[in-house]
């Protein structure tokens, strides 16, 4: 499996609970409109919590700022990805995608990344 990686941060000017709601009922319906054309095969998106647990959790390794959220897309393989994100179909859903980003991501500061997964415990 090859899967996307996306590392969210908002835009400065929306508030946590504008960007959740934005990712979940504007992006996420836009997804699964574009799904096929793109090829992808699952779509998660993975909203990150607040509060003193979650606060503590994420200062405790002196790392970066957290994330708003991680969203995830999976294909079967590169080649399965190359295929449909280079179809003209494909090309435009990308196109479509990358437009709605603009409206809510700090696309500077938010990495996205391809990988593929290897199981190293399937279930201890």
């Amino acid at each position: 499996m090859l899967k996307l990686t996306f590392c969210l941060r908002r835009k400065p000017a929306l508030s946590r609970a504008e960007f959740q709601r934005y990712w979940r009922e504007t992006h996420g319906p836009l997804m699964l409109k574009h799904m096929a054309a793109m090829g992808v095969r699952r779509y998660v998106q993975q909203r990150t919590l607040d509060g003193r647990t979650a606060d503590f959790i994420a200062g405790s390794r002196g790392g970066p700022e957290p994330y708003d959220g991680v969203a995830e897309a999976w294909w079967d393989d590169l080649a399965a990805f190359e295929a449909a994100t280079g179809s003209a179909d494909g090309r435009a859903a990308g196109k479509e995608m990358y437009k709605d980003e603009l409206n809510f991501i700090d696309l500077a500061n938010s990495p996205c990344f391809l990988t593929e997964e290897q199981f190293v415990v399937e279930d201890a």
